[in-house]
């Protein structure tokens, strides 16, 4: 990985402590280059506005949650141990994806799973890409294992396993 310059490093180091605490649309970059001690014509030579910055830090946790998958042929051959490698991906990258994906951005961190994820899963399957039946397969799991896991407070291994069983499709038999 390429290092970053010290400037981009205080810029983000700025910007995610201004984001913990306001919304993106209220952080200014006057404010911004003021707390990461640097000037306008600096961030401007990295970032063009306040959203590509969040854009560029958001694509950097999505490219590290996807790394967590071994190879895309995981996403059919083994639906429960991706589902596990995800969430494992969302728990090391927990505080960040508060940060980042937090007010009116809430929604934004499944959305681009997903779209990454199939972009990964049609690479390897190209023929399937338009079929209904996978599309829709991939957004319920993608979806149901995303908020089934950071809506519900259960016992975290609990959960964990119980989404896991459900995104392979083994739900618990009932007994009469």
């Amino acid at each position: 990985m390429k290092k970053q310059p010290k400037s981009v490093k205080h810029i983000i180091n700025a910007f995610i402590e201004l984001r913990s605490s306001r919304p993106l649309e209220k952080i200014m970059i006057t404010e911004l280059c003021e707390k990461a001690d640097i000037n306008k014509s600096t961030f401007y030579a990295y970032f063009k506005d306040i959203y590509d910055l969040s854009d560029q830090l958001e694509e950097q946790v999505i490219k590290r949650i996807l790394e967590s998958l071994p190879s895309p042929e995981i996403i059919t051959s083994d639906p429960a141990m991706m589902t596990r490698l995800l969430v494992s991906a969302y728990q090391a990258n927990n505080s960040l994806i508060g940060i980042l994906f937090s007010g009116n951005r809430i929604s934004l961190l499944p959305e681009k799973i997903e779209k990454s994820i199939k972009e990964l899963y049609y690479s390897v399957y190209p023929g399937k890409k338009g079929d209904i039946e996978t599309d829709l397969t991939l957004s319920y799991k993608i979806y149901g294992a995303y908020y089934a896991y950071f809506k519900n407070d259960y016992n975290e291994s609990e959960k964990i396993d119980v989404i896991c069983r459900l995104t392979a499709g083994n739900e618990r038999k009932e007994s009469a």
